[in-house]
């Protein structure tokens, strides 16, 4: 389908990411979701196809796409495998902070391999007591001549046990708030990080996340990303990203869960009739394609000011938003029109639920997304 904002080579890249999903990641996402087996052993073929480093330049290892096909790329990856999705957006979350808040030199370093899919990456920002208020955040590095010491705790991280290298941060001044935030590559075998067994998710249960440890964790001055106190700067810009990519996941898996709706309603027959000849399923029907139409429009909106170079931090946290309080409404209306066949581990549906209620919450809440859109609102 084309959309406005899009191009025939943005599509093109889609459909190929498309068929992958329909007849590599599709067929196996029941089957990791039952056994929580981790969905990284996709990386190999998506990379491949470029998608592990769809979000970094050329000049750096990436495939040279449009932010345009990266964003239809992951819906198309989400209507097969939300978790997937999942797994790469982390991955891109690592990368980004890289590539935003790193040197040329520190980018050559990291970023080809990790677009190659050699590497994985992930993002610790998130801590026990931080969620949504990252600022508040409690690991220190402390300065010891040419290198830090790291330590503290982060929660929630996502591929941190498969990941080569994590992108942390943490306050190198714990008296200047965000101001005193900063970011650093630490290697995944560093001496002094410990990684906790994966986290018994309610969904993208093959998206694993995990607690992170760091005891001492000696981390050279030159893996710092820009300098002391940039962090949570440097963290801001990516999120702006990454709800971009929630957002992508939020419309694929209800773009999927509309179709097999539509697919029920069809063939279902009630008294004679097929369910979807009553008005009231045909209004169900609408009120969820409107809904993820709006999505879409955010989404593709926020996407061409990224592209302009444009600030878009409001637009961004539009489309999270509302992406993902529309998915929490789709697949909730489309198991409600299956019945108790929707409630049945044997359809796909209540994954769908499952795997869409984590989307109100990581890469920011939906009540911290109102609070950057109000903001915005009362500067004018």
């Amino acid at each position: 389908m084309h959309r406005l904002g899009t191009t025939e080579d943005d599509w093109a890249i889609a459909e190929v990411v498309a068929r992958y999903s329909a007849e590599v990641l599709a067929p196996k996402a029941a089957e990791l979701d039952e056994t929580e087996s981790s969905c990284t052993i996709h990386v190999p073929g998506l990379a491949e196809m470029g998608v592990m480093g769809m979000n970094i330049p050329e000049r750096f290892g990436g495939p040279g796409v449009s932010h345009t096909a990266m964003l239809l790329s992951l819906i198309e990856i989400s209507k097969a495998c939300a978790a997937t999705s999942s797994m790469i957006g982390a991955h891109y979350l690592g990368t980004d902070a890289v590539l935003i808040g790193g040197s040329d030199e520190q980018r050559e370093q990291w970023l080809p391999k990790a677009a190659g899919g050699d590497w994985l990456a992930a993002f610790a920002l998130t801590e026990p007591r931080g969620g949504s208020h990252p600022a508040d955040l409690k690991t220190t590095a402390t300065r010891d001549g040419d290198s830090y010491r790291l330590n503290g705790v982060k929660h929630f991280i996502s591929n941190a046990a498969e990941a080569t290298f994590i992108v942390v941060f943490a306050k190198t001044d714990p008296a200047a708030g965000a101001r005193g935030v900063s970011a650093f590559v630490v290697e995944r075998n560093s001496p002094g990080l410990t990684v906790s067994s994966p986290e018994k998710l309610m969904g993208i249960r093959s998206a694993h996340a995990f607690e992170v440890s760091f005891d001492d964790v000696v981390v050279p001055a030159a893996n710092r990303l820009g300098d002391e106190g940039t962090g949570f700067r440097t963290a801001m810009k990516v999120l702006d990203n990454s709800r971009l990519d929630v957002a992508a996941t939020a419309i694929g898996i209800a773009e999927v869960a509309l179709a097999e709706t539509v697919a029920w309603v069809q063939d279902r027959m009630i008294a004679g009739e097929p369910l979807a000849s009553k008005q009231a399923v045909q209004f169900m029907l609408a009120d969820m394609r409107v809904q993820l139409e709006a999505s879409w429009a955010l989404s593709l909106q926020a996407v061409a000011l990224r592209t302009a170079g444009q600030p878009f931090t409001q637009q961004s946290a539009m489309a999270k938003l509302h992406a993902t309080e529309m998915v929490a409404f789709v697949t909730d209306t489309a198991l409600q029109l299956h019945g108790g066949y929707g409630f049945s581990r044997e359809m796909p549906l209540e994954r769908h639920v499952r795997d869409a209620r984590i989307l109100r919450i990581y890469e920011g809440a939906s009540e911290i997304q109102r609070t950057v859109i109000a903001r915005g609102v009362l500067a004018g």
